[in-house]
This record gives structure tokens, sequence and C-alpha cells, in this order.
């Protein structure tokens, strides 16, 4: 969805509202496409004082697993944005500041930047979160399992073995 910023500089019109929806679901970020569920965009653009102005929100489910325990997650993500718009080229793009390529703009093109920008490299089921068993893969939330608590190295066991022997008896 473009947006024609020349509607802007006519008296009349002082603010273009927009609302779209977006698929994301081919989008891949840190290995998977957590973007199954449809992306919501909406705001506007207005003239601020001669400046473009846009101002909008984009949100969307996150789809990702606990970094613990596996079990699948849907996480609710929501990014606001608030930039001017600039057609200056040799204007540097800061965080409030947009520089345009033509006379128009595309909100997603804003938008899913910040979005992907408030995604977080892991999320937990619940804080306290157990996770999973490294011997025997079971769920440790939901039983506890019989492995030994603190396995030993295979590569370090000789050193166990010589912690483990009694120094009265002479070994």
């Amino acid at each position: 969805m473009k947006i024609d910023l020349k509607k802007l500089t006519g008296a009349n019109v002082l603010r273009i509202p927009f609302s779209d929806t977006l698929d994301l679901s081919g989008e891949r970020l840190y290995g998977a496409y957590p973007f199954q569920s449809p992306v919501q965009i909406s705001g506007e653009v207005s003239n601020d004082s001669g400046v473009p102005r846009m101002k909008g929100t984009i949100k969307t489910i996150y789809s990702t697993a606990c970094a613990r325990c596996l079990k699948p997650l849907n996480i609710l993500l929501t990014a606001e944005v608030d930039t001017l718009l600039s057609d200056d080229p040799d204007a540097e793009e800061e965080d409030d500041l947009f520089v345009l390529t033509g006379d128009s703009v595309d909100p997603a093109d804003i938008l899913v930047p910040a979005l992907i920008l408030r995604v977080q490299m892991t999320y937990l089921c619940r804080e306290d979160c157990k996770g999973i068993c490294p011997h025997c893969g079971a769920d440790r939330n939901e039983v506890d399992c019989d492995c030994e608590k603190k396995q030993i190295d295979p590569r370090l066991a000789a050193l166990r073995a010589l912690l483990d022997s009694d120094p009265d008896k002479g070994n």
C-alpha cells in the first residue's frame, strides 16, 4: 500500500489514514517462519507544519517455542512508530526520521522493521520453566526424571576416579 504524499501539500487534506493486513508468513527469522498470523497495520500520515509525519501501529501473533522446554508459544507483538518523513537524500536516517526515495511512502517499509526489532532472542513459557532433561528428554515441568542430577563428562571420568579414591587405603 503506497500513500501519495503529494495529497498532503494541499490545504484540504491534513491527514491520510491507513489500515491494512500484511502477510509475513514467508519472513524468516532465527531459522523459523514465526509470522503465521496476519499482521495488522494502522495509522495516519499527516502534514505537521509542512513536514510529513507518520504515526502507526503494527501488531501480530509471534509463533515460537519456549527456549527451555520447547512448548509452542504465541506471543502478541506490537510496535508503535512516530516518525518524520524527509525527501532530503543527504539526511541521515535516525530513529525519528525516515528518508523517502520518492513522492510516496509504504507504511509497511517503516512498521515491519519496527516490529522485528521488538522480537526477543528467546521466550519462556514461564519464568520458572525447568526445561527438558538433557539425558532422557523428559519435560521437567511435568515429571521428575530419575537421571543423575550431576552428570560427569566422560572425558573427565579419570579425574573423578581420583577424587573418589580413599587416600587412607593407599591407592
